[in-house]
């Protein structure tokens, strides 16, 4: 009984411990299979016995149901304006993973009562002991809503593509995080490579140009080609990381997986975070 009410007690004591990394999933413009990257990473990384949860952040064009082929009967929207419980908005998709969808009405976060903000930062620190991932799948662009879930983020991934207007955009978003939080962790990954030279060479152009006019590192996170499968598995509402496991999209998005989670054990520890989501979101709610 002894050794049981100890296993019990160091099970408490971990889960009160816990602490999720939040990463926020950004791009400079839309269009560059964010999204959908974000949702087949998050799928991958659930895979790897990690628990994830997904939250579609994307205001006005949030789609992860779609992408799942899954019909959700709340939004995150619905746990503000009804105060309902973040469990009973968490809907469940493939392999376990976890996801919230997406609502209009996120626009109005910012001019929220106290009472509802409250409600948001007491179900929010429920969700980081029950999770070790959570994505917030952002829109494209720096309004004023991405920026500040970005900035208060643990770290942001920047998904942009090898046109030449993807990374202008990328580019500006990168700055937009930096002039507002410097040691901002930022990891970038390029999607839709259709000659891996060439991406290799763009990708390493634009870590030097953040480089040399940001005056900060970025961490190439990876590439990702080119693929048909991608377009057939949105078609039939099934993530491409399942339904053509073999196929290049696929593999390469487990390598940039693999790359991922030896960063992120190696660089993140709850010893290490000065300051949690919440108590960022709070510093700069109190700066509108």
């Amino acid at each position: 009984m002894n050794d049981q009410a100890a296993s019990l007690r160091r099970k408490l004591q971990h889960a009160k411990d816990k602490k999720a990394k939040t990463i926020a999933i950004v791009s400079g413009k839309g269009g560059v299979g964010k999204s959908n990257t974000a949702l087949n990473m998050a799928i991958e990384i659930q895979e790897r016995g990690k628990k994830v949860l997904v939250i579609d952040m994307d205001i006005g064009m949030g789609n992860i149901d779609i992408l799942l082929g899954i019909y959700s009967k709340y939004t995150i929207v619905d746990m503000f304006n009804d105060f309902l419980p973040v469990h009973d908005i968490i809907e469940k998709g493939p392999k376990g993973l976890s996801y919230i969808a997406g609502g209009s009405g996120i626009t109005q976060f910012f001019s929220l009562n106290d009472e509802k903000t409250n409600w948001f930062y007491n179900q929010y620190e429920q969700l980081v002991r029950m999770y070790d991932f959570i994505f917030f799948d952002l829109g494209a662009g720096a309004s004023r809503e991405n920026l500040y879930f970005t900035l208060a983020s643990d770290e942001c991934i920047v998904i942009t593509t090898p046109e030449p207007t993807a990374l202008t955009d990328a580019y500006g978003m990168i700055k937009h995080v930096i002039n507002n939080r410097r040691n901002m962790p930022i990891r970038v990954l390029m999607n839709r490579c259709y000659k891996p030279i060439e991406c290799t060479n763009k990708i390493n152009q634009f870590k030097h140009i953040i480089k040399k006019f940001l005056e900060v590192d970025v961490q190439l996170l990876g590439m990702l080609p080119e693929d048909k499968s991608v377009g057939s598995a949105v078609i039939q509402q099934i993530p491409y990381i399942l339904l053509y496991k073999k196929a290049p999209i696929s593999k390469a998005i487990g390598k940039v997986v693999d790359q991922y989670l030896v960063h992120s054990d190696s660089d993140f520890t709850n010893k290490n975070v000065p300051s949690s989501f919440i108590q960022r979101i709070k510093q700069l709610m109190t700066k509108r």
